[in-house]
């Protein structure tokens, strides 16, 4: 259940100055000082640090080029500071750095939660359940509207997004990052946008969109498979249509192909409900109406796409040493490609 290791070659911190600064700014801090970094994530960058027997969780972002507006410490910061009250499953944020002199990037230092992720395979200390994978994927569904239902304005989070034009500056925003990102032309990708621009729905409600709601970016109790202890990654957060998320987590869920091997576009492996299941889950838990649910699937295939493109450029041109994203190249094609099916006459 240990989701730490030691720090990957290139993504260390310069550890003195960081101590120093935070033994200042968080004067309650005492104890020797260690650190380690979770290695689960993909993009920004999350560290465990210890001062005495006292955790907490730094996250920063990559290091090298990042796209305009991407990796928002401070966003992540005015989220979790404001939302924790309404939303206990977001953890409470201490202290926001934006100076670079620090560690040479913004910097957000939070509560350390604890809780079991999900990212490959039923964990071994849920395998006793019944239905675990069921009840897992029914949390989910649950907390993903808990938090579509949030009163924003009672959370004092009104002014985080400009909710009026949401959904075209969206698909504004992932068309120029896609640009910015790809290493050659895609007619698949120019494919996809034209499809989304043709009929684009109109939301429901407005809600915070989380901006990456899935099953890695929770954490669940160890013994209770119906409990999110935290949703974490709050950096891309903003108010909008709530079926945006739902969409992206549709676009990662496992799924298989028609020779029974799974789609790269999950790390999941195993028996899990079906996305028709999930639909029928949030469905009833937030009362919205899912029957345009093929095009927000679509968008988030588009927006995964860029995603991953941008974290495989970023390897193809040295600036990480994980492996893992050597492949990703491959998976954002894998994404354009679903994507347009969904929206196939």
């Amino acid at each position: 259940m240990q989701d730490y290791k030691n720090i990957r070659p290139g993504e260390e911190l310069p550890w003195l100055e960081l101590e120093t600064y935070l033994r200042k700014e968080l004067p309650s801090l005492s104890g020797d000082f260690t650190y380690a970094q979770f290695h689960g994530g993909h993009a920004n960058l999350t560290y465990l640090l210890r001062f005495g027997d006292r955790e907490l969780v730094l996250r920063r972002p990559p290091f090298g080029k990042i796209a305009p507006g991407a990796h928002d410490m401070k966003r992540e910061y005015k989220v979790l500071s404001a939302l924790h009250p309404s939303f206990p499953t977001a953890p409470n944020a201490f202290h926001l750095c934006t100076d670079h002199e620090i560690i040479g990037s913004d910097f957000v230092v939070m509560e350390r939660r604890e809780g079991v992720v999900i990212r490959t395979v039923l964990p071994d200390n849920f395998a006793g359940f019944d239905n675990a994978s069921e009840r897992l994927s029914d949390a989910l569904m649950k907390v993903c509207s808990d938090l579509h239902l949030v009163d924003t304005a009672a959370a004092g989070l009104s002014d985080l997004g400009k909710p009026d034009g949401f959904t075209d500056r969206q698909l504004k925003g992932w068309a120029k990052r896609w640009s910015l990102a790809k290493l050659e032309d895609s007619p698949q990708m120019d494919k996809l946008m034209d499809k989304l621009l043709k009929d684009v729905p109109q939301p429901q409600r407005i809600s915070i969109v989380h901006g990456d709601l899935k099953f890695d970016n929770c954490q669940f109790q160890a013994d209770n498979p119906d409990a999110v202890s935290s949703v974490f990654d709050w950096d891309m957060a903003t108010l909008g249509d709530p079926l945006i998320d739902l969409g992206g987590l549709l676009s990662y869920w496992p799924e298989k192909m028609a020779n029974g091997q799974q789609l790269p576009t999950s790390m999941m492996q195993g028996d899990w409900p079906t996305k028709t299941w999930l639909k029928e889950r949030y469905a009833a838990h937030s009362g919205l109406d899912l029957s345009r649910m093929d095009w927000y699937e679509a968008f988030a295939c588009y927006k995964s796409a860029g995603i991953t493109q941008q974290l495989y450029a970023r390897f193809v041109a040295g600036k990480t040493k994980d492996k893992r994203m050597a492949m990703f190249g491959e998976v954002s094609k894998v994404f354009a490609q679903l994507g347009t099916t969904l929206l196939n006459p």
